[in-house]
């Protein structure tokens, strides 16, 4: 399993916009093989902040998902992104 976790720094006038372009995205991911979570949230706390967290069954389907990353309009509007991966060999429900 995957998990990408992290935050986009984008204006914070614009925050609700962006985020706005990213709910098309959102729901291919969701509907996308192997997904088993993907959200994008504006953070409480800081304006310009949004927070990224998905998680994939395997590289296989994240990297199919992927494709060729974020488009130019949306990459324009990131003003900075600390984003990781985290794999994980096995899980425990709490």
């Amino acid at each position: 399993m995957i998990i990408v976790a992290g935050s986009l720094c984008v204006a914070p006038e614009g925050r609700a916009a962006y985020l706005d372009t990213c709910r098309e995205v959102i729901v291919a991911a969701r509907s996308s093989e192997g997904c088993l979570d993907f959200h994008l949230s504006a953070d409480p706390l800081e304006d310009g902040r949004i927070n990224v967290y998905e998680r994939w069954s395997g590289r296989t389907e994240l990297d199919a998902f992927r494709g060729d990353g974020t488009g130019d309009d949306q990459s324009a509007q990131i003003l900075g992104a600390d984003v990781r991966e985290y794999i994980c060999d096995r899980e425990i429900r709490l």
